[in-house]
């Protein structure tokens, strides 16, 4: 099992400081989450049916012609390598490990011959290798780095792949604060795949719901894949009243954007260079002089848990601090030690 952000459990285990004592910017979930409304009691006592409702507010939202309902995108990302064969895969590199890590998991070998064959590629490289793959993985805006393609790249690629019958896998979850940069309305193109999480911006990670962009086929093949009741009544009630909330919404963007240029400020200020988005920042070990291991333990010494990269990205992400006391602790860590100079 992968490694993932939000793992309070380990830095309890780790270090020995009470779970209450810990503020966990290890993740990139919004800190200020949609006020979960009441549900109705059915949606806890009947079996939760299929709803057009939340479909129909999902694809108003993201602007995706069609769209079906997971139980979180790691869903889709487990079954999308299921229902291809034969396939020579690009996942860009650093990335959401969990897309390299599924297609490998379906690398099944028949005689010499691999269905899947997975190779990473650096990000900045990723144009250069298109032409030899069928399937291409990428987060846009990246995951951890913050890295971003522009749609004109995406499309181009998608096209190119569709025309001997590839896909473009794209990972929007953090795409929210960022909605020029999403491909998600042309995804009626077969071919072109789209995945978009409510845990991230809307900070209902605990939901487990997430959604596909696809075409219609495409779309029926995963669903009958995943088969019946994945979505909750009461996550389904949530999510309406989330993606339809447009006020919350628009009055989120203006708090995360503001967030955001709060962490970069402080990371420079304490002579960091980082990237990212309004709902993190990331900060190479290379720019950290290879220092990257030693602010984490740091940062945990002081009780606050940061995510430690160390493999193919190397380096620590920050995630927004969730209030006044947490932003002041995380000064105060800084101001302690391992300042640069």
């Amino acid at each position: 099992m992968l490694e993932h952000g939000g793992n309070l459990a380990d830095a309890v285990r780790h270090f020995g400081r009470p779970l209450q004592d810990w503020i966990d910017l290890s993740t990139g979930i919004n800190p200020r989450f949609y006020p979960v409304p009441p549900v109705a009691e059915n949606a806890w006592h009947r079996l939760p049916e299929k709803s057009d409702e939340l479909v129909l507010a999902a694809q108003d939202f993201y602007g995706a012609p069609r769209m079906l309902a997971v139980a979180g995108t790691q869903a889709a990302i487990q079954a999308l390598p299921r229902l291809r064969a034969a396939s020579r895969v690009l996942v860009s590199a650093p990335s959401y490990a969990e897309h390299a890590h599924q297609w490998r998991q379906h690398a099944h070998q028949r005689g010499n011959q691999y269905l899947h064959q997975v190779r990473e590629v650096a990000y900045a490289d990723l144009d250069a290798a298109v032409s030899s793959a069928d399937v291409v993985v990428i987060c846009n805006p990246n995951n951890p780095t913050g890295a971003g393609m522009q749609p004109q790249t995406l499309m181009r690629w998608a096209d190119e792949l569709r025309s001997r019958g590839g896909w473009l896998v794209v990972d929007e979850a953090f795409a929210d604060t960022l909605p020029g940069a999403s491909i998600a309305a042309y995804t009626d193109k077969p071919g072109l795949i789209v995945l978009r999480s409510v845990g991230k911006f809307f900070g209902l990670a605990g939901l487990r719901l997430g959604f596909v962009a696809a075409e219609e086929a495409l779309l029926a093949q995963l669903e009958n894949y995943l088969g019946p009741w994945t979505i909750s009544g009461p996550a389904q009630q949530i999510a309406c009243a989330a993606l339809k909330d447009v006020a919350w919404q628009n009055d989120t963007r203006l708090y995360l954007q503001q967030q955001g240029d709060r962490l970069r400020a402080l990371l420079k200020k304490h002579g960091y260079r980082s990237s990212g988005t309004d709902l993190f920042q990331w900060c190479s070990d290379a720019d950290l002089q290879g220092q990257a291991e030693q602010l984490w333990q740091h940062m945990a010494e002081q009780g606050i848990w940061i995510r430690l990269f160390r493999e193919a990205a190397r380096g620590v992400r920050f995630g927004l601090p969730a209030d006044e006391a947490a932003w002041r602790r995380l000064e105060l860590a800084f101001e302690l030690g391992l300042m640069r100079k």
